[in-house]
Parts: C-alpha cells; structure tokens; sequence
C-alpha cells in the first residue's frame, strides 16, 4: 500500500483534500493530509509573518521523520508544487513520486513570484497591502471562496527554491494541467515544456484549478492510477 501526503496550495488546509483523503483510504492506502505552518486558525503574527518556503518543506519532512515514512508520494497544489520539491529535494531518497496538481514545477532559484503570471503578482500585491507579511484570499465570502481560507505568509511566495538536484531522481514525476480555467492559468507553457520532458507524465483534467474540490473522484483515480484515457486527455507514460 502507498503513502500519500498531500499538501494544499495558497490560503487553504489539509480540508482542501477532504473529499479525496476518503477514496485513498478506502483503497487501503495510508494518508497525511496537511495545513502548512502559518495558515493553521491558531497561528500567532509571528508565526505568519516568518513561514517561508524552506518552513514549509521542512513540514513535509517532518511528517516523513515522525511517521518513519520511507516510500512517499506528495501530491502538491498550486503553490505546493514549490513545496514538494523542496522537500523532496531533501528527503534523502524517502520520495518515490511527485504529483504536482496544477502547480508549480521550479527549477533551482526560481521562486512562486517568478513562476506566476502577473495577474497572480498583482494580487498577491493586493493581498499583503493592508498586513504586509501576508496576502489575503482573493475572494471572500459572500462573493466566492471557502471561509476557511487563511492568509498566506508572503515569505514563501518570494522565497528562491534552492535545489541540489536530488529532486530530478525521483522515480515518478507527473504533472496534471486543469484546462478548465485556460483563460486564467498560469500554467500553460509549464504543460508544454513538460510535455516536451521525457521525464515527466503529464495528465490533464478539463476542470477549474481546485481539483480536488470539484472533481475528487478523478484526483482519487489519478493518484490510484486507475484514471482512463476519457477522464485525463494527453496523458503520456514518459519514455524509458
């Protein structure tokens, strides 16, 4: 049986996976789901204002150090992507799969600010105005967005990642585009450069960008690898 830790992208918690932590455990497999370090409901300021990117892998590690976690899978969203890399950079041969789920893919000195577009630059501008050391949600209830969001500690937008080439040998890298929102994404050239990578399995998923949320059941198949051909179009096994 697997292990999966999935870790939620910008302003939410592990209840961003509340709908799929259910199906892969019901297959049997063992799941962490987790809240990144500044965006738990009883973080203090200082906690906020000082979580980065590298306080962030390093909750990935933790979980592999206190559950004796040897052969993982982390799944990351959105800004997760940044996280699971940096963990898995650093995991020391514990990870035996990367699912970057809509989200970023960096490479060495790049950061969330940099990979984003400039919509998501201007919004994270936006968000941190008034507080400075975090950016708020985009959108708050009642005109759209889970209350349970939280600001996110701007730190680990504009950190650099900081690679040593670890993550490249993991075993199974895949990447799932969500095609629903294409006007808006800004991860279209990272399908196509990945597309191009014969190390990478690249999925897509004709929904919005929160999968997980609107499409459990597939995100589920996906990580099961029991996803068909009609649930993820351009779904390419990478070459030996």
């Amino acid at each position: 049986m697997a292990t999966y830790i999935l870790v939620p992208g910008g302003w939410h918690g592990s209840w961003a996976f509340e709908a799929v932590v259910p199906l892969l455990e019901r297959a049997g497999h063992t799941v962490h789901a987790l809240t990144l370090t500044g965006l738990r409901p009883d973080d203090d300021i200082e906690t906020v204002a000082t979580a980065n990117l590298d306080t962030h892998a390093d909750d990935v590690l933790r979980i592999l150090d206190q559950e004796h976690i040897t052969d993982a899978t982390l799944v990351g969203h959105s800004y997760a992507g940044m996280v699971i890399a940096a963990a898995a950079d650093r995991a020391g041969g514990r990870i035996s799969r990367l699912v970057h789920l809509d989200a970023y893919v960096p490479r060495d000195g790049e950061s969330c600010w940099s990979l984003t577009s400039d919509e998501y630059r201007r919004a994270f501008v936006d968000g941190a105005a008034d507080i400075g050391y975090a950016v708020r949600p985009p959108f708050r209830p009642p005109n759209g967005g889970d209350p349970r969001r939280r600001p996110h500690p701007l730190a680990s937008i504009m950190q650099t990642i900081r690679l040593t080439g670890a993550v490249d040998r993991v075993p199974r890298r895949e990447f799932v585009y969500c095609s629903g929102w294409d006007a808006r994404t800004p991860f279209a050239e990272l399908r196509n450069r990945l597309q191009a990578d014969p190390e990478w399995q690249v999925h897509e998923l004709p929904t919005a960008h929160n999968a997980m949320r609107e499409a459990p059941e597939a995100v589920a198949a996906l990580l099961l690898d029991e996803l068909t051909a009609d649930a993820s179009t351009h779904s390419r096994q990478p070459r030996e």
